[in-house]
């Protein structure tokens, strides 16, 4: 069974998430057919890319697989790991892609919807980052793309509690772009996409990509940068974080101790 599949028609590739057995779980193997399946819709010159679940599915994707998470010291998010390659491929895809969001989104899946160029949801959506539940620190240039679209003191609250934000919630703190019926979720993705390959796509791109430069433009002294990853490895080190993964194995709510 292949993790992921493709369809190209009428210049929209289509990226679906076949892992319902594991709720769509960010496993390394299903982030690289991810990552092939968005090199195929480059290669096809799609000019839309939408990245969806199953029809019907109550879980769009569950987050990052826990079993695949490093227990020791290293960096669960370094730069390398194929999670951060999908998130660089979206952003830089020089095309819009879409996240037809049908279900609940959950830690680092989360990440990859909020740096699609448009989310579109059902009132079954939800989008909840969890890394607080087991320990993990959370690599910078996500919480900086969580930034990037809502505020401070959202960011703080969806990290702090892990707990889920609703459709409508998102929909005001622009997170979703539009809820629609799950009935309708497909057609209206579709003719959202038709509309905008009715447009040029080499203003799209160009447009895209200042967005992307301007949003990373805020400046970080190397100084600052160091500081932060002395944080993480302090985080991704601790015994926190053992008890964090060992909880969730246990099926029993953690004892942190803050060490």
């Amino acid at each position: 069974m292949s993790l992921v599949l493709t369809e190209y028609k009428d210049k929209i590739g289509w990226i679906t998430l076949n892992h319902d057995e594991k709720r769509n779980a960010l496993s390394v193997e299903l982030l690289y057919h991810l990552i092939d399946a968005l090199d195929e819709m480059l290669l096809r010159k799609a000019r839309v890319v939408v990245i969806r679940a199953n029809k019907g599915a109550k879980i769009w994707s569950a987050g990052f697989n826990i079993d695949e998470l490093p227990r020791d010291g290293r960096d669960p998010l370094a730069y390398d790991n194929p999670l951060q390659t999908v998130i660089r491929n979206i952003m830089e895809f020089p095309a819009p892609v879409i996240a037809m969001a049908e279900g609940s989104i959950w830690g680092g899946a989360c990440n990859i919807a909020f740096v699609c160029d448009i989310v579109i949801g059902t009132a079954t959506t939800s989008l909840a980052i969890t890394p607080a539940k087991i320990g993990v620190p959370y690599n910078t240039s996500g919480i900086l793309q969580f930034l990037d679209i809502i505020g401070s003191h959202t960011v703080k609250e969806m990290f702090f509690t892990a707990e889920a934000i609703p459709a409508e919630k998102a929909l005001t703190l622009g997170i979703l772009n539009h809820i629609v019926p799950a009935e309708e979720l497909q057609e209206f993705t579709q003719t959202l996409a038709q509309k905008i390959i009715a447009n040029s796509p080499l203003s799209i791109r160009v447009i895209k990509e200042q967005l992307n430069i301007l949003g990373n433009a805020m400046p970080i002294s190397p100084q600052t940068f160091e500081h932060i990853d002395m944080l993480r490895r302090i985080a991704g080190t601790s015994q926190d974080y053992q008890e964090g993964l060992k909880a969730f194995y246990e099926k029993r709510k953690p004892e942190f101790k803050g060490e």
